[in-house]
């Protein structure tokens, strides 16, 4: 087999012939999904990750690409791919993706791997190991036609983003200022396959509070109930959503008391907020940081915060949307906006460069047993990550270069 060459300034194929190769690749998208979704990676599993990585491994380091496996304390770790050969402070742009599922181990005995006609079925098809078929498929193309983009390509891969990005955060915020763009491989929204152009940014919060127990029957004038200071709280917490505005702060669970026959001397409530700016956000912290107890003998404790920031529509991204609506077009493709009510790490990337998000695949059911992607829709976005990787800057280069690869084995 003949060795692969590298990439070189090789004149820029079109829109239609890259979606014309795209197109011929589809077997080669079925076989890369199969792969990836039965070797099973849940978040919670470190050492099922490895399996994985390499695959994808495998299919970088023949496209002239330097690979890192970056080790995690407590998760998978991540993998990390720059150009082998690139040229010094060139500017550089980010695939970024997450190559866990929240499906547990032994999922497929119940819900296997399936491709009929248009669709693939399976778990983590959708959510997102289609967006990573489709970043290598997007890499071979430009590979094939012999193109060195510009603005050279980094991948970074990790393993906990379902679980909250706690361990690949840090390094993720340490590459986006460092890259001229961003694009992220999670899903597109819906069955329309909506790229995600916002997102809200995610606090979680417990609110406790601390009461006085007594007998409920010989001295209920003597104790505090933690059960009704948390009604009177959950009644202010609710009073802050603001649906027109995408505000919503929910109480998902409680717990308090000790029997029915005793004054609740404590009790708990978990809180999700979600908000669309960052004003919004610490305008909802702060409220709930402040709420005052209405019972008297009761005191009240917040714990937590946002782990996410919103992802809003900064000039740079509205930038970045437009590119990829004129590619788009190049592609007969009518590209349409939403905002997601969900997270990802390109909520941590928007903090500090132009973010594109839901550029993988178009499909549906995220985390839900009918998940599934459909194959000539996902090519054709697949096609589209190739253009939008060959486009020039938009603007000028960060003022740091991109980071040598052993920054990211500290």
């Amino acid at each position: 087999m003949k060795a692969p060459q590298p990439m070189s300034h090789a004149p820029r194929p079109t829109a239609s012939e890259i979606l014309r190769h795209m197109q011929g690749r589809q077997r080669k998208l079925v076989w890369l999904l199969r792969r990836l979704t039965q070797a099973e990676s849940p978040s919670t599993e470190p050492g099922a990750q490895t399996e994985i990585r390499e695959i994808i491994a495998g299919e970088l380091e023949p496209l002239g690409f330097r690979v890192r496996r970056v080790p995690g304390r407590s998760t998978g770790g991540m993998l990390f791919a720059s150009p082998a050969r690139r040229t010094r402070g060139a500017p550089a742009q980010l695939l970024l993706g997450h190559y866990d599922t929240v499906w547990p181990l032994g999922t497929l005995a119940e819900m296997p791997f399936a491709a009929n006609g248009d669709t693939v079925h399976g778990p983590g098809v959708y959510d997102m190991k289609g967006g990573v078929a489709q970043a290598l498929l997007a890499l071979e193309t430009l590979h094939h036609f012999g193109v060195r983009p510009a603005v050279a390509p980094h991948v970074l891969l990790n393993s906990d983003e379902e679980i909250g990005s706690r361990e690949s955060r840090r390094y993720i915020e340490m590459l986006a200022p460092r890259m001229s763009r961003v694009f992220v491989l999670e899903p597109s929204l819906g069955p329309a396959g909506l790229l995600k152009t916002a997102r809200k940014a995610i606090g979680r919060f417990t609110v406790t509070v601390r009461g006085e127990a007594a007998h409920a029957g010989l001295e209920p004038g003597a104790g505090a109930s933690a059960i009704l200071e948390l009604a009177h709280v959950i009644q202010s917490l609710f009073a802050l959503n603001d649906l027109e505005r995408g505000i919503t702060v929910n109480v998902g669970t409680i717990d308090g008391g000790l029997r029915p026959n005793v004054i609740a001397p404590h009790s708990r409530a978990v809180v999700d907020v979600r908000v669309p700016m960052h004003a919004d956000q610490q305008r909802i912290e702060a409220a709930i940081r402040n709420v005052q107890p209405a019972v008297a003998g009761t005191s009240l404790s917040v714990e937590g915060g946002f782990g996410r920031p919103a992802m809003e529509r900064t000039p740079a991204n509205r930038a970045l949307w437009q590119l990829a609506c004129q590619l788009g077009s190049e592609l007969g493709l009518q590209l349409e906006e939403a905002v997601a009510g969900g997270g990802s790490d390109g909520n941590f990337t928007s903090q500090f460069t132009a973010t594109l998000d839901g550029l993988g695949a178009v499909g549906d059911g995220a985390h839900a047993r009918h998940e599934h992607l459909r194959i000539q829709a996902s090519m054709e976005r697949a096609a589209l990550l190739a253009l939008l990787l060959m486009a020039p800057p938009l603007d000028a280069p960060p003022a740091r270069a991109a980071p040598p690869d052993e920054d990211m084995t500290t």
